[in-house]
């Protein structure tokens, strides 16, 4: 019996127009739009070797690790350049920012570097952090010498050589990987799969929804008949499942192939995730069929309500709002499966260790059995005054 709804429930399912469009083309269509939208808005935004100026006075010259460390940043040589550095005069200076030639510049005053900025944005924030790590690094670097000086008895003259080597070795090292860092498209993309994982909740529900004597003639004879309910339950559920899994394949194919989505170095825990949150989506069409007592059509609406709804929070129109929700009310993405998938995508790309994305899973699989717990006490309780 077990076989025999399974086939049945995958046939019916396939042969609903309205739910493959929706599981199967739906989230490819929308997959085509993002990478329309976004491709543009990700090579705008890598980094761009920008104008600055130096003040080049008395001053500037006794700073050899700053002077060093913005010779190599300015190489046009070299992979690391960042700047276009002009040496100039303070008044030269002022004239280029106000002409916006530069986006800022840097002058010594009191042996400390002061950045000065027409208008505060990406490139002079940038500015500012580099001058910021060259000082940072000076400090604790004459610090050792410091230490290294007074803790070492042999010949000082040596060790002070040997120290300014070292500072003039250190410098700060940026290079642009705005083109490898996780951008719009993947978080967007992330959130499309998280999101077509859910919207296999309405297969789970339409395949339950044709095992309840209230919904549909096959649900009364179901009731009446002497096979197993929870059989046949069981089955649609992994017939639904079954088919989620092709749309989902397909999905996952169109971005991997055609889109050319990275999804990192570790397919197989991506492939994992992708199964798991599909179970999620089920599972969560599986409680709304048996818990809810409405028409299927509104229990559709709900469950495709609930995974937008999910989907946003998850950061599919704007990554910022994820982060808010992470930073002030973290329980909520943590029961949020859509949050979760994502999460878990982000962990894989970004993380050496596997630990968030465990905790992921380990989240996901909770939400499956709270669901599925739900649904089947509510299945069991099910009665009716008549057929």
């Amino acid at each position: 019996m077990f076989i025999h709804n399974l086939k049945y429930t995958i046939q019916t399912l396939f042969k609903n127009k309205i739910l493959i469009f929706w599981t199967f083309a739906f989230p490819i269509i929308l997959g085509i739009f993002f990478n329309m939208a976004f491709s543009n808005i990700e090579k705008d935004e890598q980094l761009k070797v920008f104008d600055i100026a130096v003040v080049n006075d008395s001053h500037f010259e006794k700073h050899i690790i700053y002077k060093e460390t913005l010779k190599e940043l300015s190489d046009k040589d070299s992979k690391n350049q960042l700047f276009n550095i002009k040496y100039v005069t303070k008044k030269k200076a002022d004239s280029l920012l106000d002409d916006s030639e530069i986006e800022g510049y840097i002058q010594f005053k009191n042996n400390e570097p002061n950045v000065v900025v027409k208008e505060n944005g990406t490139y002079e924030t940038l500015l500012k952090f580099v001058v910021t790590e060259v000082k940072q690094n000076k400090s604790v670097i004459e610090e050792l010498c410091k230490k290294n000086i007074e803790t070492q008895s042999f010949d000082g003259e040596k060790i002070a050589k040997e120290n300014l080597l070292k500072i003039n070795d250190t410098h700060v090292k940026l290079m642009d990987k705005s083109s490898a860092n996780l951008g719009y498209m993947q978080i967007e993309f992330y959130t499309l799969i998280a999101m077509a994982c859910l919207y296999g909740g309405t297969l789970g529900l339409t395949a339950i929804n044709t095992c309840l004597a209230n919904m549909s003639s096959k649900g009364k004879r179901i009731s009446v008949s002497p096979n197993r309910k929870s059989i046949i339950v069981l089955s649609s559920a992994v017939g639904s499942y079954i088919v989620s899994l092709v749309g989902i394949a397909i999905l996952m194919t169109f971005l991997k192939f055609v889109i050319k989505v990275d999804f990192g170095g570790n397919l197989p825990l991506v492939l994992l995730l992708t199964l798991i949150g599909d179970l999620a989506g089920i599972s969560l069409g599986v409680l709304i069929a048996s818990v809810l007592k409405v028409s299927e059509n509104a229990k559709v609406g709900i469950t495709i309500a609930v995974t937008m709804f999910f989907s946003v929070l998850s950061g599919m129109m704007g990554v910022a709002l994820k982060y808010e929700i992470d930073k002030n009310a973290p329980i909520v993405n943590l029961v949020n499966p859509n949050n979760l998938i994502t999460d878990g995508f982000y962990s894989l790309y970004y993380y050496d260790t596997l630990n968030r994305y465990f905790r992921d899973v380990f989240y996901l699989l909770i939400f499956i059995a709270v669901c599925l717990i739900i649904s089947f006490v509510s299945l069991r309780r099910e009665k009716y005054d008549s057929l």
